[in-house]
């Protein structure tokens, strides 16, 4: 079963934090994820690391279910779609290729990211818009880098945010999580492979960690 999204209101919006690592946008019927990084395991093993497999299949089949669950006209991807120009084999673009075809009505909108400058942008044939940051839409400025803007609240990626939970003793654990301030508002890495980045309290910042398929804020006790 799938669990419900998590509303939060944020610069006079609603946003729907999604458990996946993605955010939903009823207002403009939009999907935003950041930080995909296609081909990033690849690129490893490649290199000869003893990486995972699958994680670009895996990554498409939880695109395919937000999409199917949401009604979304945009997709929206905060940066970093590819990981690395190596990633550019065949068999990546074909899978995407084919992934696309399946959703040729959904508008699809990657905002360069650091690893997309390096890696390219995506092939002509995926039908994307690509363009730098920031992107203004509506109260946001949807962008990769966690920079603030002088008139919007940001929505950014790049930083792949986790928050360390406390137990008893020396227990903890550390989980992926949505951080949302007033000037700039982080989503997680979407994609499979990626590593995070520990992100602590700080005044008027709301922080809401994924877990056990859910989205859960995290109480000033956690402090």
């Amino acid at each position: 079963m799938t669990s419900p999204p998590l509303p939060v209101a944020l610069a006079g919006s609603e946003l729907w934090l999604l458990p996946e690592r993605a955010v939903y946008w009823p207002e403009q019927r939009a999907l935003l994820v950041a930080d995909l990084h296609f081909g990033k395991a690849a690129t490893f093993r490649r290199l000869g690391q003893p990486v995972p497999s699958g994680t670009t299949a895996s990554n498409l089949t939880v695109l395919d279910g937000l999409l199917e669950r949401y009604p979304s006209e945009r997709l929206i991807a905060l940066g970093d779609f590819l990981h690395a120009r190596e990633a550019r084999d065949a068999a990546l673009m074909q899978r995407l290729r084919s992934w696309r075809a399946c959703h040729p009505a959904l508008a699809i909108t990657l905002i360069r990211g650091n690893h997309d400058r390096r890696a390219g942008d995506p092939p002509a044939s995926l039908g994307f818009e690509v363009v730098d940051e920031p992107l203004l839409l509506g109260p946001f400025a949807l962008q990769h880098e966690p920079h603030p803007h002088p008139d919007r609240t940001v929505l950014a990626g790049h930083v792949h945010p986790a928050f360390r939970l406390h137990g008893r003793g020396r227990q903890s654990l550390r989980l992926p999580c949505f951080v949302l301030d007033a000037a700039v508002s982080l989503l997680p890495a979407f994609g499979a492979f990626t590593g995070a980045a520990e992100i602590g309290h700080a005044p008027g910042r709301r922080i809401y960690v994924i877990g056990d398929g859910q989205v859960w804020p995290v109480g000033l006790a956690q402090r």
